[in-house]
């Protein structure tokens, strides 16, 4: 009797301790709530508001249910055209008060996605079957995955850089992991100074730091170049070791797209901060976040007065037509089953 107490007491260690040393990164499933507020502040007395909310939205990686979406202003809900990006969009024609302020809740479960395994060398490798990919790529689709943007040219430097790291590399997949070592190796994750922050590809070529978005751009300008689809995705990181938390900032990451394979993720950014993880963010995206929009160069709907959004993850607001920043956030997300941060 004591034997088998014994025998099923280390089982249940075993298991236990399993369980709580499992890497985020292999975990199937998260199911969270995701908070997104804030606050439009010192409007002029009279004046005309629009505003422009990003919104989450369903596709194969994430189940999304709004649960309430409140403001100030009435919201209506809209889609632009070039990569159907959700929003909500509010607006007045005489501001009537100093503050809005608006508030939308989210039900999320976002999948792991796995399109390669976690192999140092990639050249046999094939697609895993955990990964639902989209169609094959129309002519349109792939010639506009393959355009430069204001901030991602995909000639001269990157291009060149683009030659030097896949020298020898035929196969596509193997071209799109030396750029994604190159980047790895080169960039170093920094948010000191200025520069940062906009995906500015020559600014990432010469200062060889930067944040995700730095990251990602020169991934996807080096990928184009070589003749690669590649896309830029952003929305919010979840910190793998808390149950809900307030989150600071956004968090973005890239699909390179192979055919007979289709979109592969890429996280160079995070790979970065856990080089343990640096092969399996080459193929495999983890649960730890939420997408709200994909694309730079945006035209919202309605359309903006001002130029293009360089990318499309917190709140836009035009005040008589003249973007006006003065804004407010509040993030924050908590696991289904947990309290909330209020």
């Amino acid at each position: 009797m004591l034997r088998k107490l014994c025998v099923f007491v280390s089982l249940f260690l075993f298991v236990f301790l399993f369980a709580v040393t499992l890497p985020a990164f292999a975990q199937d499933s998260r199911h969270f709530t995701f908070h997104y507020a804030f606050t439009v502040k010192n409007l002029p007395a009279g004046k005309k508001v629009r505003i422009w909310i990003p919104s989450a939205q369903s596709d194969a990686n994430q189940e999304v249910k709004v649960i309430s979406a409140k403001g100030d202003l009435p919201l209506k809900k809209a889609r632009e055209s070039r990569f159907g990006n959700e929003m909500y969009f509010a607006e007045t024609s005489k501001t009537s008060q100093p503050e809005l302020h608006f508030d939308v809740e989210y039900e999320i479960v976002r999948h792991e996605r796995v399109a390669l395994p976690p192999a140092a060398h990639v050249t046999a490798a094939s697609l895993n079957s955990k990964e639902i990919t989209s169609k094959e790529l129309t002519t349109q689709e792939r010639q506009e995955d393959l355009q430069p943007d204001a901030l991602v040219p995909i000639t001269g430097l990157p291009a060149d850089l683009a030659v030097k790291v896949t020298q020898g590399k035929a196969q596509p997949l193997d071209k799109a992991r030396a750029i994604y070592d190159y980047v790895f190796s080169t960039m170093k994750y920094d948010k000191t100074g200025t520069g940062w922050g906009h995906g500015d590809v020559l600014y990432a070529c010469d200062a060889k730091k930067g944040n995700c978005t730095d990251f990602h751009s020169l991934f996807i300008a080096m990928a184009r170049s070589q003749g690669i689809p590649a896309r830029f995705e952003i929305g919010f990181p979840l910190p793998p070791d808390k149950h809900s938390a307030e989150i600071a900032g956004y968090h973005c990451w890239s699909d390179f797209y192979i055919d007979a394979k289709g979109w592969i993720p890429v996280d160079i950014s995070e790979a970065w901060k856990h080089p343990e993880k640096r092969n399996y963010f080459f193929g495999s995206h983890d649960v730890n976040r939420v997408q709200f929009t994909m694309g730079r160069d945006l035209r919202l709907n309605p359309p903006q007065a001002g130029k293009p959004l360089n990318y499309f993850v917190y709140p836009y607001v035009e005040v008589d037509g003249q973007e006006y920043p003065n804004i407010s956030l509040e993030f924050s997300f908590a696991d289904v089953g947990t309290v909330a941060l209020k």
